[in-house]
């Protein structure tokens, strides 16, 4: 087992202390203090590691986008057919790994703060992009084109929806009822054709 430096893990906590005083609070309105102190390191060590705390808010939206894209590779794995793909696709949207309670506030905050910073917006058009792609790899096996495009895009915004709702409710969220919903969408949308 490859042995693995202090940077990286002291990095790793800053960015989970960063998701968890996010969800805590609902907000990005969390100080670098804080999120040092929730990782058990200095506030000049966290400064260290991320300059600013909007670096700090930078690094962790890359990382939360960086683990769902290596989620969604790895369930694209066993996938046989478009259909499977599509599927895949909704399932690690509301994956245990994705769908917690603070990251579902980290992502609202990062919604509400990209209106104001350049950088984040950049990251959540990237995010949005992966998303349409990854939900067109397999549409367009089983749709036209700009019928494959439509449906991407409505499935995409219940899966952003379903999160913003989610956001604003008390409680564990309840990904299966997530699921249950944009897949009967897509049963709707996808209904009577010949699914390979």
């Amino acid at each position: 087992m490859p042995k693995i430096g202090m940077e990286p893990l002291r990095r790793k906590a800053l960015i989970d202390a960063t998701i968890s005083a996010i969800g805590e609070r609902g907000s990005l309105d969390v100080t670098m203090s804080e999120i040092a102190g929730r990782a058990g390191v200095s506030s000049a060590l966290a400064h260290h590691y991320f300059g600013a705390k909007d670096e700090l808010l930078f690094a962790t939206m890359r990382h939360i986008l960086a683990e769902l894209n290596t989620d969604t590779r790895r369930a694209f794995r066993p996938t046989a057919t478009p259909r499977q793909r599509v599927s895949a696709v909704v399932a690690v949207s509301f994956s245990d790994e994705q769908f917690q309670p603070e990251t579902i506030a980290a992502w609202l905050a990062f919604y509400v703060e990209a209106q104001k910073s350049s950088a984040l917006r950049r990251l959540l058009r990237i995010y949005a992009r992966r998303l349409h792609s990854n939900l067109m790899s397999g549409l367009t096996g089983i749709l036209p084109k700009a019928e494959a495009d439509r449906v991407a895009e409505a499935t995409a915004a219940l899966i952003d929806g379903l999160y913003i709702r989610r956001a604003l409710k008390d409680g564990v969220p309840n990904a299966q009822s997530a699921i249950a919903l944009v897949e009967d969408y897509l049963e709707t949308k996808l209904n009577g054709r010949n699914l390979p």
